[in-house]
């Protein structure tokens, strides 16, 4: 098997355990929010499905070097573990993040942040190897660079919100929350699935029979539009505000990727 095939395999385990608990969800219909319920299993697991698919098709218009495969191994191998352990916490009927009521959630919390590591750092790798060459239509390659330098983002922005949330826990505080209504995994969600949207994009204007020219212009707008996007999401969240109710530098932002993205779009 290749290192695409080891982010396949990991991507449709990870499909089959979303798949899994949305059923025990409708046989034991229970809370969706909160820190512990089978929400955080179905979502992790697809969610992280979506990704390994992404990262093989990225992989496979990558420029093959000899530990491709140590590299996707280790990659697939931590998400399909990360996901596990969020997994093993719902089981246990506890919460999966910012846990230290014992020892073993001690240890699930170190590991999942050191699973992650392992994670940013495959996704790092491809992330600068598709910069520096990506085999397919040149909308396409637009499109993968945009989706992983935004996954990247995210990869990071999760530590982030894990280094805050453990300092306001110490602090006594919620450790999910910023402000008023701030929801820290906002930002993180909000850059997490462009290396899905904006292939698609690129795809499906490619079938609807637009040139290169037209297609690449409209990538560029929808990436310019998916980092406005995360920037309201981030600015949302720095004023404790939630995600429905736009402050006045979510709406600044908002507006100035709307121009960034339709200058874009209409340049020649």
């Amino acid at each position: 098997m290749n290192a695409a095939g080891r982010w396949m395999l990991a991507a449709w385990l990870l499909a089959a355990s979303g798949l899994f608990h949305g059923v025990i969800q409708l046989i034991e219909p229970g809370a969706w929010e909160g820190p512990v319920s089978w929400r955080k299993p179905i979502l992790f697991g697809f969610s992280s499905a979506l990704t390994a698919w992404s990262l093989a098709w990225v992989q496979l218009r990558v420029r093959p070097r000899r530990w491709d495969l140590a590299v996707a191994t280790a990659g697939s191998a931590a998400l399909l573990a990360e996901v596990a352990l969020v997994s093993l916490q719902a089981w246990r009927g506890v919460a999966s993040h910012f846990n230290h009521a014992t020892r073993v959630d001690d240890f699930i919390q170190a590991a999942m942040t050191g699973l992650i590591l392992v994670v940013t750092l495959a996704v790092a790798d491809l992330t600068w190897r598709c910069m520096a060459h990506f085999d397919d239509w040149p909308d396409l390659t637009d499109a993968a660079r945009w989706g992983m330098a935004l996954l990247l983002v995210s990869c990071a922005l999760g530590f982030a919100i894990s280094f805050l949330g453990e300092w306001r826990l110490a602090k006594g505080l919620d450790p999910s929350a910023w402000g008023t209504a701030g929801v820290p995994k906002f930002p993180h969600g909000a850059a997490m699935h462009a290396l899905q949207v904006l292939p698609v994009v690129a795809w499906l204007l490619n079938q609807a029979g637009f040139r290169v020219p037209f297609r690449r212009k409209a990538v560029a707008a929808m990436g310019m539009a998916g980092v406005a996007w995360l920037g309201y999401a981030m600015a949302q969240t720095a004023e404790g505000l939630g995600r429905a109710d736009p402050g006045t530098a979510g709406v600044l932002v908002l507006l100035t990727g709307a121009v960034a993205a339709g200058s874009a779009f209409l340049r020649r």
